[in-house]
């Protein structure tokens, strides 16, 4: 019997008609940003909006898009909302500006080359198979959402931070969990443009969560540098940390401050655990309400995992659409927004000096130019033959031009083994009675959680792989 071919539009808010009065539109902009943007936002390539706080310029043509990130990007810096929302990444490589930014990307860059993630595959698959094997004990409801969180950061300990984190991973974790939800809030105040010394609601919530986490990293940067003094380079983990405490950047010489040191690793443990999480979140909840994808990642899990290709990554063809398509529905990044520093054109559009530009993967991964069918899920999008006919500018899941993330490959790659490993051993299904709906908090994760009814699955019969889905893996293997 032929498989019925998956049209399920997964769960977002609707388009507005027209765009919010100034009240109603900072309650959205507090609550949840994305259900904010008109229909307008997902037809026109350019939507120039005048608001008393701001002149507010959505850029939805992927030429535009490249012009701000790429090819004009230094005409476009980071705005205030966006230097407010990441305070506690100040002095780290998303919030750097101009030479310390590019002192730290060089510095940083060596860890996530193709190579260095390619060889972090066979521990991240153990990682994520001890990780998982304890959910076999635990048949009924388990929350994804926490589950992934916890999966992020194991993987996280044993790669780039092989050292492990240092005591109180229970409070970081909350901690971070309160900073995502205090800080990824847009202000009231910030939208009518008060000094930083006034009082931010958001701000006062969340700095306990910044004590712990200045307290945490500062905790994990002593005890290294206590090793190294004590027990000299050779036993120590060659992870990330070690590298920021002792990288000097080859062409000044210059080695990174302890201000710096912390807002990294903050930046890879928060923000590189969360992009991570909800990839995985969300493709496991796709895939529970799409039989067809859901039975071809795991007939493909079945051939691969555990067999001959290396890494696997390479050949989990399936499942790689499945995570890019749930990135495309769902980006980690739901908002990049840029100050444009002198006047500009966009897509023939005059921007002017000072005027906010925005630019929303959320909106533009579902805009008109993807089709009638944007808004549903088909991750058939992302196999080869397709896959290749999508502008680099029109899919951002995690940026692009010289700024974008620097470890979108070591997310991406996670993600795609986590889900293949899952989905082999167990059914997935929502539990009764939840709704699951997406919320902006500077990441786009599920209001709520994802709560899902956990069940072993009984069939396993690994297969070796086929010549065919050899060749596809050669198409998309990473080099």
């Amino acid at each position: 019997m032929p498989i019925e071919r998956n049209t399920f539009r997964p769960p977002a808010p609707m388009p507005r008609a027209d765009w919010p009065g100034l009240f109603d539109l900072a309650r959205t902009l507090w609550n949840n940003p994305i259900e904010a943007w008109t229909q307008a936002h997902f037809e026109q390539p350019i939507v120039r909006t005048h608001l008393p706080f701001a002149n507010i310029v959505a850029v939805n043509d992927p030429a535009a898009v490249r012009r701000v990130l790429s090819d004009n990007a230094e005409n476009y810096c980071k705005d205030r909302f966006q230097k407010r929302m990441l305070t506690v990444l100040s002095n780290g490589l998303l919030t750097a500006e101009n030479e310390q930014w590019r002192s730290q990307r060089r510095l940083i860059a060596p860890l996530f080359t193709m190579r260095a993630v390619k060889s972090m595959a066979s521990t991240m698959s153990d990682t994520i198979a001890e990780f998982i094997a304890s959910w076999a004990s635990r048949d009924g409801i388990i929350d994804i959402a926490e589950e992934t969180t916890d999966l992020a950061l194991a993987v996280l300990e044993r790669t780039i931070f092989s050292g492990g984190i240092a005591n109180g991973r229970d409070d970081l974790r909350a901690a971070m969990r309160t900073y995502f939800d205090a800080l990824g809030r847009i202000d009231p105040f910030d939208l009518v443009s008060l000094p930083d010394f006034v009082p931010r609601l958001s701000r006062l919530y969340a700095r306990p969560a910044v004590r712990i986490f200045h307290q945490t990293i500062d905790d994990m940067i002593a005890a290294r540098q206590r090793d190294l003094k004590k027990n000299g380079a050779l036993d120590i983990p060659h992870d990330i940390l070690m590298l920021l405490i002792k990288a000097r950047d080859a062409e000044s010489g210059r080695r990174l401050t302890q201000e710096e040191i912390r807002a990294n690793v903050i930046t890879f443990l928060a923000a590189g655990h969360e992009s991570t999480a909800n990839a995985i979140t969300w493709a496991l909840y796709l895939l529970s309400r799409s039989p067809e994808w859901r039975q071809r990642v795991r007939a493909e899990a079945e051939r691969e995992i555990n067999v001959s290709c290396s890494p696997p990554f390479n050949c989990l063809i399936q499942t790689r659409a499945v995570i890019e398509e749930s990135l495309r529905l769902y980006p980690p990044l739901a908002a990049i927004s840029r100050m444009a520093r002198a006047n500009d054109k966009l897509a023939g559009v005059r921007v002017p000096a000072g005027a906010m530009v925005v630019i929303s993967p959320y909106v533009l991964h579902r805009h008109r130019f993807w089709g009638k069918r944007a808004d549903q899920f088909d991750p058939a999008r992302f196999l080869p033959g397709s896959r290749e006919n999508i502008d680099r500018y029109a899919y951002l899941p995690f940026g692009a031009g010289a700024r974008g993330c620097i470890a979108s490959v070591f997310a991406l790659q996670e993600a795609t083994l986590a889900v293949a490993a899952i989905t082999q051993k167990f059914e997935l299904e929502m539990a009764p009675d939840h709704e699951v709906w997406p919320v902006h908090r500077i990441t786009l994760r599920p209001k709520g959680g994802l709560p899902m009814l956990v069940r072993r699955c009984s069939n396993i019969r690994p297969k070796w792989s086929t010549q065919a889905t050899r060749e596809s893996a050669d198409a998309l293997a990473l080099h």
